[in-house]
């Protein structure tokens, strides 16, 4: 929301400097997001051209002589063709900055002449599109003076960041009202004057759907002149950033930001019979004044006459029905539209308008009339004419809300304690009526506030007017004993899986929870309780049920812009189905290219490999150990969902039942449904299925199972067949003497014609801890015999020789 500093002091009678205004806005919740002083039009100085003689070297150029006011004159070489000798207009002097061009003046030749600034066009300074002259002024305006002061173009622009829960602030009077209401002035009398008119509105109004259109207000102006509207309005227009187009289409955007009200404008001689309000037919079409062609659904509410559909409601006119040059009969619609159908149609057809940014957040019922006597003596002032009495259709009045509010909420919910009397006068200022003398009062609620629906509501207005600043600091308490705990057992899981993962190289992304239904259907998804009903696009339309489609996609659009080598992780929540239950924890990544642990793409060393079924189970185990999963007792199965590789993923788990991750390469199938490419591999750790960590005694006791005698590895070597799994070799090696044996590690796997076709030899280290005495070689020899026996048992293999 934009606005000029004397837009605003139209409606706030204030002495207050810019400053404090921006302040105060911000502190009473009306964010300023930028602050304009048109620096940049300062230094453009009025001047007067003293001699316009004919260039030597060009016919389409002139040298001027010209009077800045500094002193001697300066030459200008000028081409506009109504320079001349006696002309007034904005000079800049070298060293200037010119907006609507993007130089910064300096002396220089032009076909052999020196020239030293310009004389200005209306587009070089940004004022409009006006450039097949310079700027001409009246014979009376001051030489050597500011031409932005003089023309009062210095006129700060305020830009505020509105929240959705505030349509009053969409309009310069409601923005003001704030401003009165928090004690920076006084609010300029609002009240519209009625005009009577003359006769009644020849053409009717039918409402056929009360539900999309609570009210509309019409009115004919005859023996109107469309022209240029004035340069003010167009200034002001101008400064917010709307391009002027004719006086009647300037009123309504004028009247649009002035007091939130919308308005349209038909020229009434291309309108056939009377207006209808209604839902629009299916396939029905309107060309819009944007000049495009819109189809319609029974969905949305169309303004139609006897020609079809003039005007999509709450959004656009009709081109067919729109005012020009010579537009003499005008029709003032002044019309109030259900926010909801507002927002879908607009989303639906993608208009964004101010109109629609009004009407979706809700206006004021009681302006509808007054907005249409406001318009209506703009277009009379401005254009002239004769206006009809009104026709109001289906408009009953407004009800006010009214809220029990007892004047304590205001300390119970903030903490400070605003007397009765001054929360009942911020109320009244902002236009609410508080009703009783008690500590409770019936407050009725202004029709401009929609937005107020209970208590709190209330305490919201009385503290953001009284001043968050008036919050005294406090320190935080002190306990005598340590706090619990505050974070979740989930919480802290997923803080200690995104540092482990970045530790790991990985860079933490962001991705959508809505993906493309295809995509869904690939993961596990595309259940009908995954869809959306309302999605904001069309490949947003399921809840996903995998962070990997999003990571894969993110991968690849930095490989598309030459980062080939990504490694990309994100914790944050997958959707089986519509219920909060069925939301899961998830911590997911996907590694592309080279992008190893151990560095990426070239190296003085040599190229790193691509990534691979490994470093996507690395990966994996590196954020269950963080999450606090019991890494020694988990179990690593071959194979994985169907967006994996069949031979090239896997699965870990705790137990039968309990599925903790799942890692691997990508199919070549599923990259293609992606449109990614390779190398790709990924994993996802389900961060909730971790079972909790069995309580730990709350005081510290001291070890006593640690052994005084000396640990011992011994190395065995089986051939196994090919398809043995190296963890069931590990579990049985380990089941020989679980109090024994406190570790069994892979250290190498080999393959061989020596060996036979179909078999491995897999070399293990295990680790033996003897605990009440130190082993004996017999013992030793006894141990190996038994972990030969499990393995041979379990796996079929053999010891190698």
């Amino acid at each position: 929301m934009k606005f000029t500093l004397s837009w605003l002091k139209d409606h706030l009678d204030t002495d207050a400097s810019l400053d404090e205004i921006v302040e105060k806005l911000t502190m009473i919740g009306l964010e300023v997001e930028s602050v304009d002083d048109k620096a940049a039009l300062k230094p453009f100085v009025i001047a007067k051209v003293l001699t316009a003689e004919k260039h030597p070297d060009a016919d389409k150029l002139r040298v001027l002589t010209v009077d800045a006011g500094s002193g001697a004159p300066v030459q200008v070489v000028c081409g506009a063709p109504n320079a001349r000798a006696g002309l007034i207009g904005a000079f800049a002097a070298p060293g200037t900055y010119v907006p609507g061009i993007d130089v910064t003046l300096s002396v220089g030749k032009i076909r052999g002449v020196e020239s030293h600034g310009m004389m200005c066009s209306e587009r070089e300074l940004q004022l409009s599109d006006e450039h097949t002259g310079i700027i001409d002024l009246p014979e009376g305006a001051p030489v050597g003076t500011s031409f932005a002061a003089w023309a009062k173009l210095d006129d700060p622009v305020i830009e505020i960041n509105l929240t959705p829960n505030r349509p009053d602030a969409t309009s310069i009077h409601g923005i003001a009202r704030d401003l009165a209401a928090s004690g920076l002035g006084t609010l300029k009398n609002d009240a519209v004057a009625a005009i009577p008119g003359e006769g009644d509105c020849p053409v009717k109004v039918r409402i056929e759907a009360p539900d999309l259109c609570p009210g509309f207000a019409l009115r004919l102006v005859r023996g109107v002149k469309n022209g240029p509207s004035p340069k003010w309005m167009q200034q002001r227009l101008i400064a917010i950033g709307l391009r002027p187009i004719n006086a009647l289409v300037d009123i309504t955007n004028y009247v649009t930001f002035d007091r939130g009200r919308p308005l349209h404008v038909f020229d009434a001689k291309k309108v056939a019979g009377d207006l209808v309000v209604r839902r629009a037919r299916e396939g029905e079409t309107v060309l819009a004044l944007d000049g495009r062609e819109y189809t319609l659904t029974p969905e949305m509410c169309a303004i139609a006459d006897d020609n079809g559909v003039e005007s999509i409601a709450g959004l656009m006119g009709g081109e067919h029905s729109g005012c020009d040059e010579d537009t003499t009969d005008v029709l003032i619609e002044s019309a109030l539209w259900d926010p909801i159908v507002t927002a879908r149609t607009g989303r639906a057809l993608s208009i964004v308008t101010d109109a629609r940014y009004r009407f979706e957040r809700g206006v004021d019922p009681e302006f509808m009339v007054p907005g249409l006597e406001l318009a209506t003596k703009l277009v009379t002032e401005l254009c002239g004419g004769t206006p009809s009495r009104a026709e109001v259709v289906g408009y009953a009045g407004h009800t006010p809300k009214v809220v029990s509010f007892p004047f304590a909420e205001v300390k119970r919910l903030t903490g400070i304690d605003v007397p009765v009397q001054t929360s009942r006068a911020i109320l009244t200022r902002l236009g609410f009526t508080p009703e009783g003398e008690g500590e409770t009062a019936e407050v009725a609620v202004p029709s401009w506030r929609p937005d107020i629906d209970g208590k709190a509501d209330l305490v919201e207005e009385v503290m953001r007017i009284h001043g968050v600043d008036n919050i005294a600091p406090q320190p935080l308490a002190s306990h005598d004993a340590v706090n619990g705990r505050i974070l979740t057992t989930l919480q802290i899981r997923t803080r200690a899986a995104r540092r482990a993962l970045a530790v790991r190289g990985m860079m933490e992304a962001v991705t959508w929870s809505f993906i493309p239904a295809k995509h869904a259907e690939l993961f596990g998804g595309g259940q009908a309780a995954l869809k959306l009903a309302n999605p904001i696009a069309a490949d947003m339309s399921d809840m996903r049920p995998s962070l990997l489609p999003g990571l894969v996609a993110a991968a690849q659009r930095n490989a598309d812009r030459g980062f080939a080598d990504v490694a990309l992780f994100e914790v944050s929540g997958t959707y089986e189905g519509d219920g909060a239950e069925s939301q899961r924890r998830v911590a997911g990544g996907v590694r592309r290219g080279t992008a190893k642990l151990d560095g990426q793409g070239r190296h003085w060393a040599g190229n790193a490999g691509p990534v691979g079924v490994f470093d996507a189970k690395a990966d994996a185990i590196a954020a269950l150990e963080a999450a606090g999963a019991p890494v020694d007792k988990l179990q690593v199965e071959a194979g994985g969902p169907a967006w994996y590789h069949p031979g090239r993923s896997g699965t870990i788990r705790l137990g039968p039942k309990v599925v903790l991750a799942t890692f691997g390469e990508f199919h070549p199938k599923t990259l293609e449904a992606l449109d990614a490419a390779g190398p790709l591999c990924g994993f996802e750790v389900f961060i909730d299925a971790i079972p909790e960590a069995k309580a730990k005694p709350t005081r510290t006791k001291p070890r006593l199972d640690l052994s005084p005698f000396q640990a011992v590895k011994r190395d065995f070597a089986f051939v196994v067949g090919e398809d043995v799994e190296a963890s069931t070799l590990m579990r049985a090696a380990s089941a020989a003497d679980r109090k024994l044996i406190t570790g069994v590690r892979v250290f190498d796997v080999f393959e061989g014609a020596a060996l036979g076709e179909g078999r491995k030899s897999v070399a293990i280290e295990v680790a033996i801890q003897p605990l009440e005495r130190t082993l004996t070689d017999e013992d030793f020899e006894a141990l190996a015999a038994k972990i030969v026996d499990n393995v041979t048992k379990q796996t079929g293999g053999v010891l190698r020789t």
